[in-house]
């Protein structure tokens, strides 16, 4: 692998729906595209539907056929929760403890097979994945580089300042940020770039459009995954 490619990434949202799934899938993608192996992580997954191969994310799949090599699910996946709630109540309702060490063991098979790993967290950086285990416990644990997803609507400047400081005060570093569009009615789309330009100290990776029907494979050139 080049030197000047890290081989893990965490990537984060401002928000739930802010495009976290979409800007892992196309970061891996565009890893890919540097002849990379890439291979998707989502930790914790709530919101399942139950297959005859057993309960399955829709995120987690997305990030799974956009890996390659293909990882198994149950590595790429260890704690999928049925209910679509945040983690902590959705592990509650399933009698499932979220706990660190099998996120661990499964990072560390995931990444024996690939070059880099991208690891999708939840919600919002603030958002616990149990009731004494936070995104940031994860993050320290496995040393990973954060990538910041802005949903692009009203409230974005805020919620990216925000949750920048947040990143750093826990120790994160923020090596990067991706603009995603969610609203495509949203005013003076261009000025909120610049003024995210300007505001936060790392750098912004690429900017992926509003489209109905997104597919990551053809979004790839539009990031630069950090060095």
């Amino acid at each position: 692998m080049p030197a000047t490619v890290t081989d893990r990434l965490y990537v984060t949202g401002t928000d739930t729906g802010a495009g976290k799934t979409l800007a892992s899938c196309t970061l891996l993608h565009a890893l890919r595209a540097r002849g990379l192996r890439a291979v998707g992580m989502k930790p914790v997954a709530s919101g399942c539907a139950r297959t005859p191969q057993g309960w399955r994310n829709e995120d987690a799949l997305a990030l799974q056929a956009a890996s390659h090599p293909s990882p198994a699910y149950d590595d790429l996946n260890p704690f999928a929760l049925p209910e679509p709630l945040a983690p902590e109540l959705a592990a509650r309702a399933a009698g499932v403890e979220v706990a660190l060490p099998p996120l661990l063991g499964a990072f560390e098979r995931l990444r024996a097979q690939a070059d880099v790993v991208v690891v999708e967290g939840v919600g919002g950086w603030a958002a616990p994945l149990a009731v004494d285990l936070d995104q940031c416990d994860l993050v320290r644990a496995l040393r990973l580089p954060v990538v910041l997803v802005v949903g692009m609507r009203l409230g974005c400047l805020n919620h990216a300042r925000l949750s920048a400081a947040a990143i750093a005060a826990d120790g994160g570093a923020l090596v990067g940020w991706i603009a995603s569009e969610v609203d495509p009615g949203m005013a003076c789309r261009r000025e909120n770039l610049e003024l995210l330009s300007a505001r936060l100290s790392a750098p912004c990776l690429g900017h992926l459009p509003y489209v109905r029907d997104p597919q990551p494979s053809a979004l790839a050139v539009r990031l630069s995954p950090p060095a």
